[in-house]
C-alpha cells in the first residue's frame, strides 16, 4: 500500500512553482498523459474499444472486454479467476499457441507479457483505469517488433477528462464473491495524479463438469488485488513527464488439493513526451514477476489426488527502454523513427518426482533473452490515396541457459549449460488505403513479423493433468508472412463497418508436439501414466491461417451497438517432424467466433446485453479431444438512487451455458458458469 504521506509532495509537485503577478499568461497546455499521437494505420484491420465499454462489462475484467474483438482469445477459454495463469497467452487470427502470447499487449508503451512465460497477468489490470483499447490485427508492426505476429493491443490509461475526483464501485455476487475498486484523481496546476486499487475474491466453482466429478473435486477459490499510482507533470511548455508504479497479487487454485497458485508483480515506468514541432518520446521501465504453482494428478475414478510437481518460485524480470522521434514533414507526410531494447531474465525452481506424496528431486532452469532494434514508420497522403510502410531490424540473443536437476539427497542428476545463440530478424509492412468515395475506403497490406521463444518454452518442462511436456533449448524464432485486404464504410459518426480477408503463414511455429502416450519414463519429464501423453516443444513447419473478419459499430443518440465476427480456416503443416499433424487444426482454435452488444444509456441510467458465440475446437494437437461450442448472454444494468450514486446489476453467462475449456485426465473442465452481481457505483464518468 502507498503511504498517504506521499499525497503532500505529489500535490506540491503538481502545483509547480508559485505564480507571480504580471502580464496575462499564455493559454494553458492540456496535460493528457498519453504517448505520441500517430495517425491510425489506415491499411490495416483495426478496432477501438472505448472507455464506456471498458468500464461496463459483465465481469469487470480486461479479458472480458477484449473478447468484444472476435478472434482475440486466450489460449484456453477460462478467465483469470479459474484458469492457470500459464494458459493465458493471447493470440489473434487462429494462430494457436500455448502459454506464450502471439499478440502483443502494450500498456502506455510498456509490453505486458510475463518476462519468463509470455502469458498475460490479467488480475493486474483494472478496467476503471483504462481510457481506450486500440486493437490492430495482423503482423508487421515496425514500431513494436518481436511478439506482434498476430497483432497489437494498445491500452491507454484514462486521461483527466475521463476521470472523476473520486469514484468507487463495490459489488457482491454468487459464491460469496466480491468485486470492488476505487480511484482518486488530483488535477492541479500543470499536471495530475491518479491513485487506484481493486480487490476481487470468490469461493469459486468446481472446474470439473458435474457428471465427471469425484470425491476429490471441489470449488476453486480466488483472491486478487491490484493498485497503481500514476503522475503526469508538465516540465516544459511542450514536454510531459509521466511516471507509473503499479502492482498486483493473485491467489487461486484449480479445484483440487495440491494445486495452489501464487502470482505477484510490480512495474515502474517513466516516460518523457514532447509535443513541439519535433515530437518525441523517451521511455524506460522495469518489471518484476514472481510465480508459483503446484500440480497434481488424479486417478481415473477421481477418488485420489496426488502431488506431482511444486513450482515453488519462478522469478522473472524485464527491463527495457525506447526512444521515438516524429520530425515535422508537413500535413501529408508522417514519419516516426526510433529504437528500443528489452532484456528478460528468469528461472523456474521446482520440486518433482513425488514418492509417497513427498518430492525426491529438485530442478532449476532458466536463462536470459535480449532484443534490440531500430524502426521507422512512414505514411504519405496523395489525394484520396494513403501509402504506408513500416520496417525494423532486430538483433536478438538467447544466453545463460541452464538446467540443473538433483536428488534432494544431494546427488546431481543433470547440470547443463546451453550454448548462447544470437541472430537478427526483420519486421516489415507495406500498405495502401484508397478513399474510393466519401464514406468508403479500400485497403490492402502485406507484412512480415517474428517472435522469439520465451524462457518458459526454451527451458521449462511442465505437466497439465496426466500429460507432460518437455522443453527445448534449441527452439528457433517464429516468423510470420501475411497479406490482407478490406473495406471500411463510415456513415458519419453513427455507423461504421469494416470487413477484412487475410492469409497468414506462421513458419517454425512453436507447438507442444505429441511424441508418445504413457505409461513410461520419458526424457525431460520423467514418468507419464497410461492416462497421459508425452509431448515436446518443437518448431513445426508452419501454421496456415485464412479468414474473414467483420466489425461494426452503431451510435444513435442514447442507443449504441457493436458487432464483431471472425471466421478462420487454420491448418498445421507438421513437415517431417510431425507428419501426422498435416492438415489438422491448431489446438484451441475455433473456426467461428462472434460478439454483439446492444446498449442504451441516458445519464446515470443504462442497460446493455452482450451475446457471444464460440464454435467447437480441439483441445489437443492430435484433434482427438473436442471442446463443444458455447453461446453466452451477459447483461449490465445501472440506475441512479441518489446524486452521484447508482445501483448496478451484472450478469455473466445468464443462461449458464457450458463453456468447455479442457480435460483433466478423461474428465471435462468448464469455465465461467452463471455469475450474478449486485452493488453500488459512486461517481465515475
Amino acid at each position: 500500500m502507498i503511504d498517504l504521506l506521499y499525497a503532500g509532495p505529489i500535490a506540491l509537485a503538481l502545483a509547480g512553482p508559485p505564480q507571480k503577478d504580471g502580464p496575462p499568461q499564455a493559454p494553458e497546455i492540456i496535460v493528457t498523459g498519453r504517448g505520441l499521437s500517430l495517425p491510425s494505420t489506415a491499411s490495416a484491420a483495426g478496432t477501438v474499444i472505448d472507455r464506456a465499454r471498458a468500464t461496463n462489462s459483465a465481469s469487470g475484467r480486461l479479458e472480458d472486454v477484449l473478447a468484444d474483438v472476435a478472434g482475440l482469445q486466450s489460449f484456453r477459454r477460462a478467465d483469470s479467476r479459474s484458469a492457470n495463469p500459464t494458459a493465458q497467452g493471447i493470440t489473434l487470427r487462429g494462430l494457436g499457441g500455448n502459454a506464450a502470447s502471439r499478440a502483443l499487449l502494450i500498456l502506455d508503451g510498456v509490453p505486458q507479457a510475463d518476462p519468463f512465460g509470455g502469458w498475460i497477468a490479467f488480475p493486474g489490470f483494472a478496467t476503471d483505469r483504462i481510457g481506450a483499447v486500440h486493437v490492430r490485427r495482423g503482423g508487421g508492426s515496425g514500431r513494436w517488433g518481436s511478439g506482434a505476429v498476430g497483432g497489437v493491443i494498445e491500452v491507454d490509461s484514462a486521461t483527466p477528462d475521463q476521470l472523476s475526483p473520486f469514484a468507487a464501485e463495490a459489488l457482491y455476487g454468487e459464491r460469496d464473491s466480491v468485486d470492488a475498486r476505487a480511484s482518486a484523481t488530483l488535477t492541479q496546476g500543470p499536471g495530475f495524479a491518479t491513485l487506484s486499487a481493486g480487490y476481487a475474491r470468490g469461493d469459486g466453482f468446481a472446474p470439473i463438469v458435474e457428471e465427471s466429478r469425484g470425491p476429490v473435486d471441489r470449488a476453486a477459490p480466488h483472491e486478487q488485488f491490484n493498485a497503481a499510482l500514476r503522475a503526469v507533470v508538465r516540465v516544459a511548455p511542450d514536454i510531459e513527464l509521466q511516471s507509473t508504479v503499479q502492482g498486483f497479487t493473485d491467489r487461486r487454485d484449480r479445484g483440487l488439493d495440491f494445486t495452489r497458485i501464487k502470482s505477484d508483480g510490480a512495474d515502474a515506468s517513466v516516460r518523457l513526451v514532447g509535443g513541439g514541432d519535433w515530437r518525441f518520446s523517451v521511455l524506460g521501465y522495469v518489471q518484476t514477476r514472481r510465480f508459483a504453482s503446484r500440480f497434481a494428478s488424479v486417478n481415473t475414478a477421481r477418488t485420489v489426488v496426488t502431488p506431482t510437481l511444486d513450482q515453488y518460485n519462478t522469478p522473472g524480470t524485464g527491463i527495457g527502454g525506447r526512444v521515438e522521434i516524429i520530425p515535422p514533414l508537413g500535413p501529408n507526410v508522417d514519419l516516426a523513427i526510433g529504437a528500443d531494447i528489452r532484456t528478460l531474465s528468469g528461472r523456474t525452481q521446482e520440486l518433482y518426482t513425488y514418492v509417497n506424496n513427498l518430492p525426491t528431486r529438485r530442478r532449476q532452469a532458466g536463462g536470459e533473452t535480449r532484443t534490440m532494434g531500430a524502426f521507422a514508420s512512414l505514411s504519405a497522403r496523395l489525394g484520396p490515396v494513403r501509402l504506408e510502410g513500416e520496417g525494423r531490424i532486430d538483433d536478438w540473443r538467447i544466453g545463460n541457459g541452464t538446467l540443473f536437476e538433483a536428488a534432494l539427497t544431494g546427488a546431481t542428476l543433470t547440470d547443463t549449460r546451453y550454448a548462447d545463440r544470437s541472430g537478427s530478424e526483420a519486421t516489415g509492412r507495406v500498405g495502401i488505403a484508397w478513399q474510393l468515395a466519401g464514406p468508403v475506403t479500400l485497403r490492402a497490406s502485406a507484412y512480415r513479423a517474428w517472435r522469439l521463444p520465451t524462457l518458459n518454452e526454451l527451458y521449462r518442462p511442465f505437466r497439465a493433468g496426466a500429460d507432460a511436456t518437455a522443453a527445448n533449448a534449441n527452439l528457433r524464432p517464429e516468423t510470420l508472412e501475411g497479406y490482407e485486404g478490406g473495406i471500411d464504410v463510415a456513415l458519419g459518426r453513427r455507423v461504421t463497418i469494416g470487413a477484412t480477408v487475410f492469409r497468414n503463414i506462421l513458419f517454425d511455429a512453436i507447438a507442444n508436439v505429441t511424441v508418445a502416450r504413457g505409461p513410461g519414463a520419458f526424457p525431460g519429464v520423467g514418468f507419464v501414466s497410461a492416462a497421459g501423453f508425452y509431448r515436446q516443444r518443437d518448431n513445426l513447419d508452419a501454421i496456415r491461417s485464412t479468414g474473414v473478419e467483420v466489425d461494426g459499430r452503431l451510435s444513435m443518440g442514447q442507443v449504441h451497438a457493436q458487432l464483431s465476427y471472425a471466421y478462420v480456416d487454420a491448418a498445421v503443416d507438421g513437415g517431417t517432424l510431425a507428419p501426422a499433424l498435416n492438415g489438422r487444426a491448431p489446438a484451441q482454435v475455433p473456426d467461428h467466433q462472434g460478439s454483439a452488444t446492444l446498449g442504451w444509456a441516458k445519464g446515470a441510467w443504462g442497460a446493455s446485453t452482450t451475446l457471444r458465440y464460440l464454435a467447437s475446437q480441439f483441445e489437443d494437437d492430435q484433434n482427438a479431444r473436442v471442446l463443444g461450442d458455447a453461446f453466452t448472454v451477459d447483461a449490465v444494468v445501472s440506475a441512479p438512487v441518489a446524486r452521484g450514486l447508482s445501483l448496478v446489476a451484472r450478469g455473466e453467462n445468464l443462461f449458464d451455458a457450458r463453456i468447455e475449456t479442457g480435460f483433466s485426465n478423461a474428465a471435462l473442465e468448464r469455465a465461467r458458469p452463471r455469475q450474478l452481481w449486485i452493488g453500488l457505483r459512486l461517481g465515475g464518468r
